[in-house]
């Protein structure tokens, strides 16, 4: 078997991350057909095949999962390495690959990652969105954000936030029409933009009061799985919707949604920062650590 080169390790990884040709190759500044047959080639090589491909997706085989989760850790020593090369740059370059949830992404997008590309103009940001957990080490990414229950127990966490409150929000045209909820169970007479979680199931609307915790399964023709559509279609006077404060707030504030039923309101856990615990951190991650804590004591102060 012939030596095995770092770029082919490098490209067989990007290809699992991207799930296909086309994108890996515009990471990696080559061809699509190009890498094709330079992992044709490696796989030939080795003697198995990484890739089942169709003319729709490409997908890791079992040999390839096992390949990719084994060369991870390596790719990402020498990465390391190169980012120690660079420490006495006055500023960190590269790119910088975040794995979060889409909601997660929509708090953190202005005030940190488009902030940290402000600040770094040599840097690059990838963010994917995914609401399912995935291995960031295994996938490439240097870190996640995730909710705080749901970051690894393996990964440093950085505090983004501690909490999120929740709001219930319909526009003042819907209210005109329908009296106003004072209990929570007010609700199963009201029109509700429903959520569809990522298992598939229908996100039941959470509520507290003292010691009085409970769910509440709302009823609604409109069953969304993006917060931002939720939010617009409050806005169009669908019926009540059920999103973080954060999202809603200058709509609150410019009077094109109302609050409603905000005593049974619970906090949801807050989100983090997540990155595997190694000695070495590269200077683009610990740079916008930095700006996540910098971010935090603002809010503290605020």
């Amino acid at each position: 078997m012939g030596k095995v080169t770092i770029a082919e390790l490098e490209a067989v990884a990007a290809v699992a991350r991207h799930g296909g040709f086309r994108a890996a190759a515009r990471e990696l500044g080559v061809s699509s057909s190009g890498l094709s047959h330079a992992i044709a080639g490696l796989e030939d090589r080795l003697g198995l095949r990484l890739f089942n491909r169709t003319t729709r997706s490409v997908v890791l085989t079992a040999a390839g999962e096992q390949f990719v989760q084994e060369i991870a850790p390596a790719l990402a020593v020498i990465e390391g390495a190169i980012e120690n090369a660079g420490e006495y740059l006055t500023q960190p370059s590269g790119t910088l690959r975040l794995n979060m949830a889409l909601g997660a992404a929509r708090f953190v997008l202005e005030p940190l990652v488009i902030e940290y590309l402000r600040r770094y103009p040599l840097m690059q940001i990838e963010v994917a969105t995914e609401d399912e957990l995935v291995d960031v080490v295994g996938r490439g990414f240097d870190a996640g954000v995730r909710m705080d229950d749901l970051v690894p127990p393996d990964m440093i966490a950085v505090p983004i936030m501690s909490s999120v409150d929740q709001a219930i929000v319909a526009s003042p045209e819907y209210l005109q029409r329908r009296p106003l909820p004072i209990t929570p169970q007010d609700l199963l007479e009201h029109e509700c933009v429903r959520a569809r979680m990522a298992s598939g199931g229908i996100y039941r609307w959470q509520f507290a009061k003292a010691d009085n915790h409970f769910t509440l399964d709302v009823p609604g023709r409109l069953v969304l799985d993006d917060s931002g559509l939720m939010l617009d279609a409050a806005l169009q006077g669908v019926g009540f919707a059920y999103l973080p404060e954060r999202t809603v707030a200058q709509h609150l504030s410019a009077g094109r949604l109302k609050k409603v039923l905000e005593n049974w309101m619970p906090s949801e856990p807050g989100l983090s920062l997540y990155y595997p615990g190694r000695r070495h951190v590269p200077r683009k991650l610990r740079a916008f650590i930095e700006l996540v804590r910098e971010r935090a004591r603002t809010e503290d102060r605020e």
